[in-house]
């Protein structure tokens, strides 16, 4: 079986699973289907505002289709979700893409 397919398992068994809607995501910009990424991103985010890891990469994606406002406001919001679970790493990688699209 697939990645996709075996996520899209992973996630009938489970449909809140941040971490496979997060994996799945990240497969369907692999096949540029951003529409179903974005989704899955912004749902991730809507039911788990702390899972840091999706902020980035849904930040990127509006990004590259030119929804730069919506990309800046994204990548504000995972600074502070960053910084509230403390996790620096994280935080540092959504500063340096936003300083780099607001320069």
């Amino acid at each position: 079986m697939d990645r996709i397919g075996k996520l899209r398992e992973f996630l009938e068994k489970d449909p809140q699973d941040a971490f496979v809607k997060h994996a799945l995501a990240l497969e369907y910009v692999k096949l540029g289907d951003e529409a179903a990424a974005r989704q899955l991103w912004e749902e991730v985010l809507e039911r788990d505002p702390s899972y840091v890891g999706s902020y980035y990469h849904l930040a990127k994606l509006l990004e590259r289709i030119g929804e730069k406002e919506l990309a800046i406001s994204w990548y504000e919001k995972g600074m502070d979700a960053a910084k509230a679970a403390k996790e620096m790493k994280a935080y540092n990688e959504l500063q340096a893409a936003y300083e780099d699209l607001v320069d």
